[in-house]
């Protein structure tokens, strides 16, 4: 009898209606993303105006709004312009993800290749990406200053280790009879890695740089912290030091949209070199 009722309700819907719900089921991230984010907000502006959180502790979203507001109304090259600041650590973000990536990757590539180099090399570097970056940090400042080499070089460290990971995941992953194949085929080794290799572990490769892409502005933001006379992390510092809690939310938004763009720019360059993962997943879920 269940399934007779909803038979029922499926006929009466039209396909004008059909195809809506599909659509809306389809896209989450332009239907239910949005509603969650209302529903956040909407918690938040109950918590600080219904049940009176101080604003010390949770300003109001009304106070953060007017501190963005405020910080990108300013000229961009005014210090005091939460433009000039966003552009310094995105800057140093997008630096040290391009120099830790690339790093991570050849590195990657190289262990797995030269096995005797990853046998000897790979524990090290596991007990080198084990140390709490904030450690690391004021010996970049003694080496660089307080410019921005310092905090280029430790958002590369940070953001080389899921990129040299997932290489080596990627490699290692590769089916035998692809490699047997181009080798039958009389390829050379640069034939077989660009090739067959490369291809294969694109997919690994895009779920490091997907993971780097938000790890980038930890890094550039930790090395704010400890010496920069510009940037995000140096705004929070200070706005931490002054007990400013709705200008160091605003800038916490910030660094979020920051991270959700690099994360995106990272996924469109997927979907243009890396296609054809996505109409197999499509197909698997089909």
């Amino acid at each position: 009898m269940a399934n007779a009722l909803e038979d029922g309700i499926a006929n009466e819907l039209s396909p004008d209606d059909s195809s809506r719900r599909s659509w809306f089921l389809r896209n989450p991230h332009l239907t239910l993303s949005p509603l969650v984010l209302i529903a956040l907000v909407a918690v938040w502006w109950l918590a600080t105006h219904v049940f009176g959180t101080p604003p010390y502790i949770l300003p109001s979203p009304e106070d953060v709004l007017r501190s963005l507001t405020a910080g990108f109304s300013r000229q961009p090259f005014e210090v005091s312009s939460y433009w000039y600041h966003t552009g310094i650590t995105v800057w140093e973000a997008v630096l040290g993800f391009v120099l830790g990536s690339a790093f991570g990757a050849v590195l990657g590539i190289a262990l797995c290749h030269w096995t005797i180099l990853g046998a000897v090399s790979y524990p090290y570097i596991v007990a080198f990406q084990s140390l709490p970056k904030v450690a690391l940090a004021p010996l970049m400042v003694v080496w660089f200053g307080f410019g921005l080499d310092g905090k280029i070089f430790i958002t590369a460290i940070i953001t080389f280790f899921p990129v040299l990971a997932n290489m080596m995941a990627g490699y290692q992953s590769v089916d035998p009879d692809r490699i047997d194949l181009a080798r039958s085929c009389r390829a050379n080794d640069w034939q077989l890695l660009t090739k067959v290799i490369l291809p294969s572990s694109l997919p690994f490769l895009f779920a490091g740089l997907s993971t780097a892409s938000v790890l980038a502005i930890l890094g550039a933001i930790v090395g704010e912290f400890v010496g920069a006379s510009a940037g995000l992390g140096m705004l929070l510092m200070q706005y931490n030091q002054s007990l400013e809690t709705a200008p160091m939310f605003a800038v916490i938004i910030i660094l979020g949209l920051i991270g959700c763009l690099m994360s995106y720019a990272v996924s469109v360059v997927e979907r243009r070199y890396c296609f054809w993962a996505h109409r197999s997943a499509a197909r698997n879920k089909g």
